[in-house]
């Protein structure tokens, strides 16, 4: 029989709450009615734009085992077991800790401006084959995605794989100080989240909050090719760090990528991870999938697992959704490659998914093309940031560049005439662009961040294929 995530007794001793309700058992923890699944321990967040409590008895009819909440009404209570307590999201948190707690797990931590969920996520697959792995889902990297993270896992989790975000300083700390962890891996640090930071040296700090949790004697994994390496490296040797791994092509790197060949599909590597000599292979094309694959290896090697195992386990690595998942799309007589980055961007992230294209090898007449949202919380000096994309898509050979919103119109003006696609004002209006300008043999690569659309872009194009009944999709990454 399947052991409870949590009983009843175990919730009660967590948060200090007031049982109503009581003798039941929960497979899993939910703060969402609409992803909820029977089982599942309800709590009822007060969030800015929802309150959970709106949902609570809807959560119980679906299957819940019980409700956490901060009041009472007679639908509530009539529809299942409760527990009161003052501060939901509190509970929640006191949850995460005392799953932290009961877990004897070895916990790596990972953030970083850019790679944190391919990082996680790569770090995922590689321990799950070799014991009970536990990660974050999707990007649940915040003030409510980090502890429902730690709730969920179960006692008998050998390896623990978090990642920890902010857009603002002092978010990570007491993320950090909540997971616990024994390895904190920094990917790097850009001009992310710009807006709300007067340098990037002031991103580095806040980065760099992660090893405020770090166990004392723990493992500090750090970009070494990356200009904030030794401010990285000085904060986590004062916050106890007993060993530092820096991770990339520099020579003093102890996790160095010794030869790179970059493919359409993926990349082969020769590194040396601590010592060791390796020989890989990466399943998701890109130069700087390749860097965060050190890392995750130099993981490997800090907390004792396989590292040949885990080598061999980066072959099957696959790009996350929005991430550089790919699409083979045939529609009305042709077929195009829709290389899907919509989830988030910056100009570092930019930089590398256009290299990326850059080594895709479009077919027969097809064109490498980049589709182009808004980059955005970039502050003053957005535009110049957008214009100053266009060298890269020089140097990676783009065809042709798609771009919407008013910041990417700064780099569409910049790119030579020859090189311009089509311009508009928001995502959606260059969906029938798109369709029009597509031809046979083309490969299109669409990013922008999140709150500029260009999600919904992807959504159409694959459609196109949907309607003809011909898409074959792929998820090589």
């Amino acid at each position: 029989m399947t052991q409870p995530l949590w009983t009843s007794d175990e919730v009660l001793a967590a948060t200090g709450g007031t049982a109503h309700g009581a003798g039941w058992n929960a497979t899993g923890v939910s703060i969402d009615s609409r992803t909820l699944e029977p089982g599942d321990l309800f709590v009822a967040i007060v969030g800015e734009n929802a309150d959970g409590h709106a949902y609570v008895a809807n959560a119980l009819e679906k299957g819940a085992a019980a409700a956490i909440v901060s009041r009472m009404d007679d639908d509530m209570s009539s529809a299942g077991p409760l527990v009161q307590v003052d501060d939901t999201l509190e509970a929640l948190n006191a949850l995460g800790r005392a799953a932290r707690a009961r877990a004897d797990a070895k916990v790596i931590a990972v953030t970083g401006s850019v790679g944190k969920t391919g990082t996680k996520e790569g770090l995922r697959m590689i321990f799950s084959a070799q014991g009970p792995t536990h990660a974050s889902a999707a990007s649940y990297n915040n003030l409510w995605g980090v502890p429902l993270s730690l709730a969920r896992m179960p006692k008998d989790t050998e390896f623990g794989i978090f990642e920890i975000g902010m857009n603002h300083p002092g978010e990570i700390t007491p993320l950090s100080k909540m997971v616990e962890p024994l390895v904190g891996i920094v990917t790097t640090v850009e001009a992310v989240h710009i807006e709300y930071f007067d340098s990037v040296e002031q991103i580095a700090d806040a980065k760099g909050e992660l090893f405020d949790g770090l166990q004392t004697g723990g493992v500090a994994i750090l970009n070494r090719d990356n200009p904030h390496f030794e401010r990285l490296r000085a904060k986590a040797e004062a916050a106890g760090a007993g060993r530092i791994i820096g991770f990339g092509e520099h020579e003093e790197a102890d996790a160095r990528a010794d030869k790179i060949a970059l493919r359409e599909d993926g990349s082969s590597v020769a590194a040396t991870i601590c010592g060791q000599k390796v020989t890989y292979k990466v399943g998701v094309p890109g130069r700087h999938i390749v860097m965060n694959s050190l890392a995750m290896l130099a993981s490997v090697q800090a907390v004792g697992a396989d590292l040949a195992l885990a080598a061999m386990a980066l072959g099957r690595l696959q790009a996350p959704k929005g991430r550089g998942e790919r699409h083979l799309i045939a529609a009305a007589g042709r077929s195009f490659t829709v290389i899907d980055e919509s989830y988030n961007a910056n100009p570092a992230s930019m930089r590398a998914s256009i290299e990326a294209l850059g080594q895709a090898k479009p077919q027969g007449r097809g064109r490498r093309i980049a589709v182009l949202g808004d980059m955005l919380e970039l502050g003053e000096e957005s535009d110049a940031m957008h214009r100053d994309l266009a060298p890269a898509l020089r140097q990676s050979h783009i065809d042709l560049l798609f771009a919407a919103g008013p910041h990417m119109r700064e780099l569409f003006c910049a790119v030579p005439a020859a090189h311009r696609g089509r311009y508009a004002p928001s995502a959606d209006a260059l969906v029938d662009l798109l369709a029009e300008e597509i031809r046979n043999g083309d490969v299109l690569m669409v990013k922008g961040s999140f709150g500029s659309k260009m999600g919904p872009v992807v959504e159409a194009l694959v459609a196109l294929g949907e309607d003809d009944s011909e898409s074959i999709r792929r998820n090589r990454g």
